[in-house]
């Protein structure tokens, strides 16, 4: 059985040296996770390494996305530039092993009018997908700014990987202060912070009447979800006070695929189950940060109710959305 894993990162060293010499109040203090353990050589890595790990997991493809957060932090300019680069290293490390690797692009969110060009350009090189965050500066994704991007997102057939990132300043000091610097750092990311920044992020894009606009616009959230399939029930309370066409549910149900991010807990799995189908679950492991072995991945598939479950939510639904 085929298994394609979704968001697998590595790291471009030149992107990293432009976001570490941003002055202190723009710096995303979450880039110290990429510094633990191995993580520096397992991200660099989009080569033999990188393929003996996925051979040891059971991994035939793996989809790469630059690490967060991305280039959205940097000026315009640079953005645009480092995306251009990340776009074209991540094209020839698939170009070198094509039966192992493809990619989702790298955007310059904070240059909103060359974001469309750069996926169009970025889907010419064989990107299947892009990968984007909640939020560039104070400008959210929901933002008009970025409408001709979700229209070229649609029109391309490039899903749009939502993934976490750091809260603003103002959030972490309301929300997320008052301990000693890691414990801050780590409720304001994996611990909590990142899943609500991006939840968040997903049920702004529904409430700005997005996928109405562009119906065709495929999302995916991470985490199963980020929250969101646990609170479906209240946020369905926000179509009708948001002036919606569906429930919240519904557009998560047609619109946003999830996928598990190296998190196997059966109860996460039933509960998907419960509120969405099959057919919108996709495997990942969120490489390096997560990188589970062969036989946790093994007995977690073996979870799935049948062989055409196991079969959708190992490759079927990845190949489908990503054309693989």
């Amino acid at each position: 059985m085929t298994l394609i894993a979704i968001e697998e990162h590595w790291i471009l060293p030149e992107l990293t040296d432009a976001l570490d010499a941003l002055p202190a109040e723009a710096r995303d203090e979450s880039l110290a996770f990429n510094d633990l353990g191995d993580h520096q050589e397992r991200l660099r890595d989009l080569g033999a390494g990188r393929i003996a790990t996925m051979d040891a997991q059971g991994i035939d493809v793996a989809v790469l996305a630059l690490t967060p957060p991305g280039t959205q932090s940097l000026p315009a300019v640079e953005a645009l530039r480092l995306s251009r680069t990340a776009n074209d290293v991540a094209a020839t490390a698939v170009a070198a092993h094509p039966a192992r690797f493809r990619s989702l692009s790298t955007l310059p969110m904070s240059a909103p009018a060359e974001v469309a060009g750069e996926l169009e350009r970025a889907a010419g090189l064989g990107h299947v997908g892009t990968m984007v965050y909640g939020r560039s500066g104070d400008r959210f994704l929901d933002d008009p700014a970025y409408d001709d991007f979700f229209a070229a997102a649609a029109e391309l057939r490039q899903p749009v990987f939502l993934h976490p990132q750091l809260p603003s300043a103002a959030v972490r000091d309301a929300s997320y202060r008052g301990f000693d610097t890691m414990t801050d750092l780590a409720l304001a990311t994996f611990g909590w912070g990142w899943h609500l920044d991006a939840a968040t992020a997903a049920l702004r894009l529904i409430l700005r009447g997005t996928f109405d606009r562009h119906p065709d616009l495929q999302v995916v959230l991470g985490h199963w979800g980020e929250m969101l399939l646990f609170w479906l029930d209240r946020a369905d309370s926000l179509s009708r006070i948001g002036g919606l066409r569906r429930p919240v549910s519904d557009y998560l149900r047609s619109n946003f695929f999830i996928t598990t991010s190296g998190m196997f807990n059966p109860a996460l799995l039933w509960h998907a189950l419960s509120v969405t189908s099959i057919d919108r679950l996709i495997f990942s492991t969120d490489y390096p940060f997560q990188h589970p072995t062969r036989e946790e991945i093994d007995s977690f598939l073996g979870e799935l109710p049948s062989d055409v479950d196991r079969q959708k939510f190992s490759s079927g639904n990845a190949s489908a959305l990503f054309g693989i």
